[in-house]
């Protein structure tokens, strides 16, 4: 795939995929959501939060920094669950990230903006990730590079649909079950329903840090 693919999202009637017991109930005890079977347990979703928190209180800017994520226990949910369905999409396809693209991309992002102390500013400032989360978003963004050029998606409304039909088949294969304290997953839009922004998360790709999926 070129460096830059343009993936969007159409607003449309949540999938009618057979969800399984709330993982409110006692059948998922602690758990944030069930992907595919496996458990988000609420402690791993609240460890993520606690990271980016202290790295905020890090900030000159801290106070407004978490005035703007208030929301962050489900934007980091959303990530989570997201980047289980990248996973899938990924295996299916027969895509994987390796040592050195990870490299690469990390240095990119590094030399985009200007030093890694700004590459962890912008990234905390911008979409709540704290230092130790940077490895995921760039994993993130070589994975879905490379599905898109697996699948041979173009910058086109064809493209964009191709690779929406894909990631919303992997959504629901999943059966992706959320506590209800946190929202619902949509299947078609690849997202929970009460994420912070209603941001899709199938947007533009690019190396650029900035324009990764917000939240991440």
């Amino acid at each position: 795939m070129h460096r830059r693919t343009a993936l969007t999202v159409s607003a449309a009637l949540l999938a009618a995929a057979p969800l399984l017991t709330a993982c409110g109930s006692d059948a998922h005890p602690g758990a944030a959501a069930v992907v595919g079977g496996e458990r988000i347990d609420v402690s791993s979703l609240q460890a993520q939060v606690d990271d980016v928190r202290a790295a905020q209180q890090g900030s000159p800017q801290a106070a407004q920094l978490v005035q703007a994520t208030g929301d962050l226990p489900r934007r980091k949910l959303n990530v989570m669950i997201f980047d289980r369905v990248v996973d899938r999409v990924a295996r299916d396809n027969g895509v994987d990230a390796t040592r050195a693209e990870l490299q690469e991309t990390r240095t990119a992002f590094v030399r985009q903006s200007g030093g890694e102390d700004r590459l962890a500013t912008a990234l905390l400032q911008e979409q709540g990730v704290a230092p130790d989360q940077i490895e995921a978003v760039v994993r993130r963004n070589v994975l879905m590079n490379k599905i898109a050029a697996k699948l041979g998606v173009t910058d086109s409304p064809e493209g964009q649909q191709k690779l929406t039909d894909v990631f919303s088949a992997a959504s629901k294969a999943l059966a992706i079950d959320v506590n209800p304290r946190y929202g619902r997953w949509d299947d078609t839009q690849v997202r929970l329903d009460t994420a912070y922004d209603g941001s899709p998360w199938l947007r533009q790709i690019t190396r650029d840090p900035a324009a990764a999926p917000a939240g991440a």
